[in-house]
């Protein structure tokens, strides 16, 4: 990744030798007392530091933790507490053959709400492979949403109006379903030809 124009060698020499924060302060100086074999009052002039608190610096590096100067990546959680709850729940429903969507929904009845591609990645990483796709008759019947069908309007007609094509909101506002109470479509050849 290239951010423009590349630095000189003094600017790069000066990012070591002039440290502009507080903790690359205390790793240069550092650095070079332990490594590079400076004096403690040659690092201490070098990177600002008086030579009683260069000391109680190096007194704290060599008795606690080490300091953190790099940043490190902090992770997120390596755990996801709903799925692991339910993954013992998740293993047993599959070993009795449900699918991922009922090993869902069976869950939800539960009180764990977890979708079906949690279930699945639990499912993954225990080793199941997907089920086979079932045929209609071996699933287990579940309610469906029923939903009536209202009558479209012909477009010929519509258009003789100048209307659009709609569906039937109410039978008033079609001029070809006026009166009528039908809800379920007509067939292709009682609307009138086109002109």
């Amino acid at each position: 990744m290239h951010d423009g124009e590349p630095k000189g060698l003094t600017d790069c020499r000066r990012f070591f030798h002039e440290p502009s924060s507080p903790r690359q302060r205390q790793y240069e100086a550092l650095r070079a007392y332990f490594i590079d074999e400076c004096t403690s009052e040659e690092a201490a002039r070098q990177f600002g530091y008086s030579p009683g608190a260069f000391r109680v610096l190096c007194h704290q590096f060599r008795r606690s933790a080490l300091p953190e100067f790099f940043a490190t990546a902090k992770t997120g959680p390596q755990t996801q507490p709903k799925k692991s709850r339910a993954r013992e729940r998740i293993v047993a429903l599959r070993k009795r053959n449900y699918s991922v969507y009922e090993i869902s929904a069976a869950l939800r009845e539960e009180g764990v709400d977890l979708s079906a591609t949690a279930v699945r990645e639990v499912l993954n990483a225990e080793g199941f492979a997907p089920l086979p796709r079932r045929l209609d008759e071996e699933r287990v019947p579940q309610p469906h949403p029923t939903t009536e069908r209202l009558p479209m309007c012909a477009p010929s007609s519509c258009r003789r109006n100048g209307l659009p094509p709609t569906w039937a909101a109410s039978s008033s506002s079609c001029p070809i379903w006026s009166g009528s109470r039908s809800t379920t479509l007509p067939s292709r050849h009682s609307f009138p030809a086109r002109a």
